[in-house]
């Protein structure tokens, strides 16, 4: 038996419970825009996950654990085109990687596959009985109940959080408080929230999650370690025919900067407020019109050197969104555009798009 439906009609955990109470066995398959996730699950239970988010991929993982470097992930994966072998075997015959530290990747890199799900505000859900992929690779085969309590958790924790955090790009002060008693990952964080680094920066900087991030920056602003930079902080306006205007005015200026993802979120939150408003409409049409474009007059040899084309001064003064500037910093005159890619927590083809804009704006040139 097949279910198909929306999660606005049938919610995540509504649709785990039906998959639990009649021992189901299958793959259920959630969309949401280009994101694309499966669930299987046998008799009942969840048995493994499957992304295309390539900040789910196993290498970021292993990063964000500090499990391996960039440098060391970067070797593996041209290790693995020519051999054609699991990154983590290679990791593992290379002395890099213990077998129970790469389990407890997989763990972590499946636990987050779900969790994930049940902060989707939207998205498109089919289950089909009796599909279960041959080869599945990655098992984690855990009950129903507690999977909805967490995902549950998640969403009120959420909650909590955008009471005092307005959006991701929430920047932050540091107080005087002693950080001798922080953990390791509570120090990076913090450090990077005292450089002026918003949420989404630092969620791209540490490989976790926008929800990961927020929920370790609220604990750290609890406990008196950070406060919200208010001079900088986004406000949600209480008219809403200024906010549509103010809106519009951001997607018009991402759109001209070709930040077209910014152009769209922008256009979209405007079709939140009002769904017939034509402005918007028309907005959405002409930034997916101009990303057509962009993507068919815009070429980036991967085999290309870039380079800083000015000092990091100047840079500072330039306004990039939290991607931009992620690329931008892996920028070292020695990694080729290729080298890059495999090494960026977007998908290749976000990738390449900002490295055509950072060309354009002549912030990088390529040698």
């Amino acid at each position: 038996m097949s279910l198909r439906s929306d999660l606005q009609t049938m919610g995540l955990p509504d649709v785990l419970q039906w998959i639990a109470a009649g021992r189901k066995t299958g793959t259920l398959h959630i969309e949401r825009a280009s994101v694309k996730k499966r669930i299987i699950v046998r008799e009942g239970n969840i048995f493994s996950s499957w992304s295309n988010d390539p900040r789910e991929s196993l290498g970021q993982f292993l990063i964000r654990l500090g499990l391996v470097s960039e440098e060391q992930l970067f070797k593996a994966l041209l290790a693995q085109e020519e051999q054609n072998k699991l990154i983590g075997s290679i990791l593992i015959a290379d002395g890099i990687l213990t077998e129970y530290d790469l389990k407890r990747a997989l763990k972590l890199k499946a636990e987050e596959t779900f969790y994930d799900l049940f902060l989707w505000p939207s998205g498109q859900f089919e289950f089909r009985e009796g599909e279960v992929p041959p080869d599945i690779r990655i098992t984690y085969e855990t009950p129903v109940t507690p999977v909805i309590l967490e995902g549950i958790r998640r969403v009120d924790e959420w909650q909590r959080i955008k009471e005092v955090f307005p959006n991701m790009e929430t920047s932050f002060l540091p107080t005087d408080n002693d950080t001798a008693s922080l953990a390791e990952a509570e120090k990076r964080a913090l450090a990077l929230a005292a450089e002026g680094h918003t949420i989404a920066q630092i969620s791209l900087e540490i490989r976790c999650s926008e929800f990961e991030t927020a929920a370790l920056l609220f604990d750290l602003h609890t406990r008196g370690f950070l406060k919200v930079d208010e001079t900088r902080a986004v406000e949600t306006p209480s008219d809403p025919v200024g906010a549509i205007h103010a809106l519009l005015a951001i997607a018009e200026d991402r759109l001209r900067e070709k930040r077209f993802d910014a152009a769209r979120k922008a256009y979209e939150d405007v079709l939140s407020l009002d769904r017939l408003n034509q402005n918007a409409k028309k907005g959405l049409i002409a930034t997916l019109e101009a990303r057509h474009k962009e993507k068919t007059l815009t070429t980036v040899p991967q085999d290309g050197v870039p380079v800083l084309a000015s000092d990091m001064a100047a840079l500072t003064t330039e306004k990039l969104d939290p991607q931009e500037g992620f690329v931008l910093s892996r920028v070292n005159g020695e990694w080729d555009v290729q080298s890059i890619l495999k090494l960026c927590p977007m998908g290749e083809e976000a990738t390449l798009l900002i490295f055509a804009r950072l060309l354009e704006r002549g912030l990088i040139r390529l040698q």
